[in-house]
């Protein structure tokens, strides 16, 4: 049985569209569907494609937390659409949990060779508590779980309100709270008693957080060893791990799965943007040359699990053929931008066209370069190496991230179009 309608009192404002909230934006409606672990199943994936063609303008565009958006949703076709993504499953248990469901997992969880724990089993756990504990539901639409299994395919640098990561052994959990998985652990626990924690944590900042939506904002206030005191749980400390790959670029290619004979092959959507015939066309793939489902990635893209190895440049040229970048090296696959004029509001720039010009005029393995709209920086949940900031009339401020500096980094540049801008980012030292 599908979940109806949540009632109007869960109906709460937000920014953020969900599945019953789609949020007007100036080329339509924008719909956002949640994915346990961002998995769809080529069903599913058919599925979208007919609901964002028959109720959107055919265009979808993949998060840095491995959901999809659904644009241009017409207002006549709101509920004709959900109905559509609900009988494929893709819905809430408890229609009033859609909020909730926000559990990041590495796209190779069961699949990467250098992963400590399958965190799946776990992750299905875990959701089942957020959706079926009503009190949970008054957390943010924002507020966010990682569950990260030690994969070497793993986004550790978004940032999360509480984060558990396995240590070697895979027998017990580090944990940590407002930040990511590289960040200095603030105990352990063993795997067995991680839903005791997550509801421990979740319970504790909805009795102390007052106004405050994030856990950042409490542990500005609240020291954070006042906060693990009143969890009530036995704690250990955590043990040294060994360091992970950072990537400022996605992890694109094929990749050697821990099961003997198979490769997943990571693809990037250009600028984080799909349309309805490409999905169709993937899911496709995924019955042809894999096993039936696609995995959608933190770093904006697709990772097709379970190819047999023999069959790895014949699916990586269907995946170019399809318009999917495999090639880190390519510039446009290390440029980030938001949706930007015409579809946002409040964006100052044409942000997609003109990350398309700069990508024209950037050397291969140039530093990644966020492109955004507005300051609220909706296409990178952390800091890029370069930011150009969308200023009125369509020109840019140029960024450097740089340690100890807040927002953006250190301000480079003033005011350049994005000729200039692509100038100063192809010298190779931008000042």
């Amino acid at each position: 049985m599908q979940p109806v309608a949540p009632a109007a009192s869960f109906l709460r404002s937000s920014a953020c569209p969900g599945l019953w909230r789609v949020v007007p934006a100036r080329d339509g409606g924008i719909c956002r569907v949640k994915l346990p672990g961002g998995l769809l199943t080529s069903a599913q994936a058919r599925a979208v494609a007919e609901a964002a063609r028959l109720c959107g303008s055919g265009v979808l565009e993949l998060t840095n937390r491995s959901n999809l958006q659904l644009r241009g949703v017409r207002d006549e076709n709101h509920e004709p659409l959900v109905q559509h993504l609900l009988a494929a499953s893709l819905g809430p248990r408890n229609p009033a949990a859609d909020d909730v469901r926000n559990l990041l997992l590495s796209p190779a969880a069961g699949r990467d060779r250098s992963a400590r724990l399958d965190t799946r089993p776990l992750a299905g756990r875990l959701l089942a508590l957020l959706e079926n504990t009503p009190e949970f539901h008054a957390l943010s639409a924002k507020f966010a779980l990682q569950l990260d299994g030690g994969e070497s395919l793993a986004m550790l640098d978004h940032p999360h309100d509480l984060w558990l990561s396995a240590l070697p052994g895979g027998t017990h959990l580090a944990f940590g709270l407002a930040g990511c998985p590289r960040d200095p652990a603030l105990g352990a626990i063993p795997l067995a008693q991680a839903e005791r924690l997550v509801e421990a944590v979740l319970r504790l900042f909805l009795q102390v957080a007052g106004a405050h939506t994030r856990m950042r904002q409490l542990l500005a206030e609240l020291p954070v060893e006042q906060f693990l005191a009143r969890l009530s749980l036995p704690v250990q400390q955590p043990w040294a791990t060994p360091v992970r790959p950072r990537y400022d670029s996605p992890p694109l290619g094929a990749h050697v799965q821990a099961q003997s004979g198979w490769v997943m092959l990571l693809a990037s959507a250009p600028l984080g943007r799909l349309h309805a015939e490409q999905l169709h066309a993937l899911a496709d793939l995924a019955d042809t040359e894999g096993g039936g489902e696609l995995r959608l990635t933190p770093w904006q893209g697709v990772l097709l699990p379970d190819v047999p190895g023999s069959r790895r440049a014949a699916v990586a040229q269907t995946l170019h053929d399809l318009g999917l970048l495999l090639e880190a090296r390519a510039p446009l696959a290390r440029l980030l931008a938001c949706s930007g004029l015409p579809g946002c509001a409040r964006a100052q720039a044409d942000t997609k066209a003109d990350a398309r010009q700069l990508a024209d005029c950037l050397p291969p393995q140039i530093a990644q370069v966020h492109l955004s709209g507005c300051p609220r920086s909706c296409a990178a949940a952390h800091v890029a190496p370069y930011t150009l900031l969308a200023q009125p009339g369509g020109r840019y401020d140029l960024y450097r991230r740089e340690q100890g500096l807040a927002g953006f980094g250190r301000l480079l540049a003033q005011s350049l179009d994005i000729d200039q801008a692509g100038e100063h980012l192809a010298a190779g030292s931008p000042e």
